[in-house]
């Protein structure tokens, strides 16, 4: 029984991972934003550890002070937004954006490299337009502090400039390693990667 749930899983999982099949770059470049991946996910998941601290602290203060810790809410709240926009270009590299993937497996590699190049345009696309938009936006919050913490909201705001500025990144990185993978015949890509 265990064994089957195994197998089932496993293929479940590969299932999934059907897009994500697509040699990544290797080279200085790779290397560099293999590096900034880690980076950008161990910030993300500090920033969760001290929102899980701060939540934590919240907690115990209702129950043991005689009056509430005011600021652990909004500071939680911003901890969040941070976190994942650490984490928005980390998690289009690795495929783990909620997608619907009825056909994918299905694909041969340069068909699944093409679709993933198109993606990867349109989402570099709406990041180019968007970014522009969300510098004005954290502008706006250089006159405006937090209720609580009192710290300028610019800072706050920032967070929608970190979020599609790593995406327009991640996604010009995507779009260079489904153009590689579509230019390169399969066998010339396993090559590569040993």
């Amino acid at each position: 029984m265990c064994s089957d749930h195994k197998a089932l899983e496993h293929a479940a999982l590969e299932d999934l991972e059907a897009m994500a099949s697509l040699p990544r770059l290797q080279g200085p470049l790779g290397r560099l934003f293999d590096w900034l991946d880690k980076a950008l996910v161990g910030m993300a998941t500090l920033t969760l550890l001290v929102l899980a601290a701060t939540v934590l602290l919240q907690v115990v203060a209702r129950l043991l002070l005689p009056f509430p810790v005011s600021w652990t809410e909004e500071f939680s709240r911003y901890l969040f937004i941070y976190m994942v926009a650490l984490s928005a270009g980390s998690v289009l590299r690795r495929h783990r954006n909620v997608s619907v993937e009825l056909f994918h497996h299905l694909l041969k590699p340069r068909a699944k490299a093409f679709i993933q190049a198109c993606l990867y345009v349109l989402i570099g696309l709406f990041a180019s337009l968007v970014t522009p938009y969300a510098w004005q936006y954290a502008q706006n919050g250089v006159w405006q502090t937090s209720p609580t913490l009192d710290v300028p909201m610019m800072y706050v705001f920032f967070s929608t400039v970190v979020t599609f500025g790593l995406l327009l990144l991640y996604s010009a990185l995507g779009l260079i390693e489904s153009l590689i993978a579509f230019c390169i015949p399969v066998d010339a890509c396993a090559e590569r990667e040993v």
